[in-house]
C-alpha cells in the first residue's frame, strides 16, 4: 500500500452523503452489527455472537444431543472428506438441504431424509434461541439508525438490508415510532406479499427492511406459504432461516429471492449510496449482487465500513480493486478508486487538534507515546457509527411541526 489517503476526507464524504435528502440511501447490516451491542455484568459480552460464535454454540449443543450428535458427526465427516475447513452453521444448513433435495426415500451419504429434516429443524431452533434477543435500552446503534431515518423528510425511502436473523432493527424502529415495511401484510398472522413489495407505493417516510437471510419469526406454513409470527412459531410450521440458493419449493424460496431483488433494484437507482456495516464479504451471492449493481450503475456507490485492519478482508479488497465505486474503509487503510491505500503517519505533536472520535491518531509503538502516530479509522465499529449518525441526525433534525406534517 504505497498510496496515502486522508481518512478525514472520507469522513467528510460520508457526512455529505448521509446528510442528503435526495439521494437513495441504504444500509447493509451484517453479523458484526449485533456484536457491537455489549451486555452482561462486565458490559463486554456481545448481545448476539457473530456467525463464528453462533456456529460454536450450535455445534456444542448438537454434540451433546443424543439424537443429533451422531448426525452432526456424519456431517463433519462429509466436510472432512470434501476438504472443507472453517465451515459455519450456514454452510451446515446449505449442505443438509442439498442432501435433502436429492434424498427422496433413499439414503444419501449415510443420512435419510427424516434425519436431515431433524437436523435442519434443530439447527434452526438453536439459531432462534441464540438470536432472539432484546436491545438493552434505546441508545443502541440500531436506535441511532432509526432516529437518523426519522430526522429529515426524504425524496426516497431509506432501505435497510440485513443478513441477520434477529429482530433488533424491527425493535429499534418500533421503539422510535418509525414506520417500516418488511414485505409482510396483516395483523394476526402476517403473510408475505410479493406484489406489495414490487409496487412499493408506501410514502418515503416509511423505511424498508429487507431480511436477506430470513428471520427467526418467518415460518413456512403448510398450504399458506411464508408467514411472519412470533419467535416461538406454530405447531407444524418450519422456520425460514438462511437461503441455500437451491431448487426448493417456490413458496419457501420466494422471500429470499424477492429480498435480494430489492437489493438489485436499489443499486440500479442513479446516485444510490449503500453503507455496509458489520459485513465481512463472505457471502459470495450478495457480493455478486453488489458488484453487478455497481457495474451497471456507475453513479451508485457503496461504502464498506470495516472493523478490523484491511489485511483481514482480502475478498473485499479484491472486489474493490476492480470496482472504483466500491470504497473500502478499514481501521488502518482503504481501497479508494480501485487503489489500495494506507492512512497517513504524523508526529505526535501535530495531531492533537485533528484527533476526534471518527479518526484517532494512535502511537505506532504503544510504548512510545511521543513517537510517530498513525490514523485509525473508527467508523467500522458499528457502535461508533451509531454515534456518527446521532450527530448527523441532531444537525439536520427538522422542527416538530414539519415532521408532523409529513
Amino acid at each position: 500500500m504505497n498510496c496515502i489517503q486522508d481518512p478525514k476526507r472520507q469522513v467528510g464524504y460520508l457526512q455529505q452523503c448521509l446528510s442528503s435528502d435526495k439521494k437513495p440511501l441504504g444500509f447493509l447490516l451484517g453479523a458484526g452489527c449485533p456484536v457491537a451491542v455489549r451486555v452482561g455484568a462486565d458490559g463486554e459480552s456481545p448481545l448476539i455472537p457473530d456467525i463464528a460464535g453462533i456456529t460454536k454454540l450450535v455445534r456444542g449443543d448438537l454434540a451433546k444431543c443424543k439424537d443429533c450428535g451422531p448426525l452432526l458427526k456424519t456431517i463433519e465427516e462429509h466436510f472432512k472428506k470434501d476438504e472443507r475447513t472453517d465451515t459455519t452453521v450456514e454452510d451446515m444448513l446449505t449442505h443438509i438441504r442439498a442432501l435433502r433435495a436429492v434424498a427422496g426415500k433413499d439414503v444419501v451419504r449415510g443420512l435419510t431424509a427424516g434425519k436431515l429434516d431433524q437436523l435442519d429443524d434443530r439447527i434452526c431452533q438453536l439459531i432462534q434461541q441464540i438470536a432472539d434477543k432484546t436491545l438493552p435500552g434505546t441508545e443502541t446503534p440500531y436506535h441511532r439508525i432509526a432516529t437518523w431515518v426519522d430526522a429529515v423528510r426524504r425524496e426516497n425511502p431509506v432501505e435497510v438490508f440485513t443478513t441477520n436473523y434477529d429482530l433488533l432493527m424491527e425493535q429499534a424502529f418500533e421503539d422510535s415510532c418509525v414506520p417500516y415495511f418488511d414485505g409482510f401484510a396483516g395483523v394476526r398472522k402476517p403473510f408475505f406479499d410479493l406484489r406489495a413489495m414490487e409496487e412499493d407505493l408506501l410514502p418515503p417516510r416509511w423505511a424498508r427492511l429487507w431480511k436477506l437471510h430470513g428471520s427467526i419469526n418467518w415460518y413456512q406454513v403448510p398450504n399458506k406459504g411464508v408467514c411472519r409470527g412470533t419467535t416461538q412459531g406454530d405447531e407444524g410450521s418450519r422456520r425460514v432461516i438462511h437461503p441455500s440458493y437451491l431448487k426448493y419449493q417456490e413458496s419457501r424460496r420466494m422471500p429470499y429471492l424477492a429480498m435480494i431483488d430489492r437489493l438489485r433494484a436499489f443499486l440500479k437507482l442513479p446516485t444510490a449510496t449503500l453503507f455496509l456495516c458489520g459485513y465481512s464479504f463472505r457471502d459470495q451471492h450478495i457480493n455478486e449482487v453488489i458488484v453487478q449493481g455497481l457495474e451497471c450503475t456507475q453513479t451508485a456507490v457503496a461504502f464498506a465500513l470495516l472493523f478490523d485492519v484491511i489485511a483481514e478482508y482480502s475478498q473485499a479488497v479484491s472486489l474493490a480493486s476492480k470496482r472504483s465505486n466500491l470504497i473500502i474503509l478499514a481501521r488502518d487503510g482503504a481501497v479508494i478508486g480501485g487503489q489500495e491505500s494506507r492512512w497517513p503517519e504524523r508526529d505526535a505533536e501535530t495531531v492533537s487538534a485533528d484527533n476526534d472520535e471518527w479518526v484517532k491518531w494512535m502511537p505506532i509503538d504503544p510504548a512510545n507515546e511521543n513517537g510517530k502516530r498513525t490514523a485509525n479509522f473508527t467508523l467500522g465499529d458499528f457502535a461508533v457509527f451509531g454515534e456518527f449518525l446521532k450527530e448527523l441526525a441532531g444537525n439536520v433534525r427538522q422542527p416538530p411541526e414539519v415532521a408532523n406534517a409529513q
